[in-house]
């Protein structure tokens, strides 16, 4: 009786969370032979929601209440890091650029602040290609199927800095004009030493 208590409360706390994050040792813990790993989930509400979630939506056309996303992080012991995007119920066909940003979301699309850049542009908002590019930013962008699905993976030889980067950001076409339709924060982590 008290391991299945513990395994609830276990579960609801991943489920509270949404996901898990942490080193294959444990939150916390120093970085073990194989990095960081975070899984995180959740399905976009407007930022009026009674119940607020950590995907928010700016555009219901484009981005509908309830669509979901899920977004993967690994950064190996030598800081390469893949990120992971899965997202469901958007509209079908529609381009998006997607792109992890520095700030958590919030009502205002501006609260996610600018993109997250490896080699920071000293000129702010960056708009100079030699910064800001799938190269130095982690680009995820996708055009979803027929069934509003859509996956994209970004791979990067670097990892994020502390504390840098906070959120993922749908922009309304791909690259770098669209405007924001949605927001995820996400927990992204990073292998100690190496960011």
């Amino acid at each position: 009786m008290v391991a299945g208590i513990l395994v609830g409360a276990l579960a609801s706390a991943v489920l509270a969370t949404g996901g898990v994050a942490g080193t294959a040792a444990g939150p916390g813990a120093p970085a073990a032979p194989d990095g960081f790993w975070m899984r995180t989930d959740a399905r976009f509400a407007p930022p009026t929601a009674f119940i607020p979630s950590a995907a928010v939506t700016y555009d219901m056309e484009l981005v509908p209440a309830a669509a979901g996303i899920e977004v993967r992080q690994h950064s190996d012991e030598r800081g390469a890091t893949d990120v992971r995007l899965r997202v469901t119920g958007l509209r079908p066909g529609h381009a998006y650029g997607v792109h992890v940003h520095q700030k958590p979301c919030g009502a205002d699309p501006a609260a996610a602040g600018g993109h997250y850049q490896r080699r920071k542009d000293p000129v702010q908002p960056s708009k100079d290609p030699a910064y800001a590019n799938a190269d130095n930013e982690v680009w995820l962008d996708f055009t979803a199927d027929g069934e509003g699905a859509g996956e994209a993976m970004a791979h990067h030889d670097w990892d994020f800095r502390p504390g840098e980067a906070a959120s993922v950001v749908l922009h309304d076409e791909p690259g770098m004009k669209g405007a924001r339709v949605a927001c995820f924060t996400v927990p992204f982590g990073w292998t100690a030493g190496t960011a």
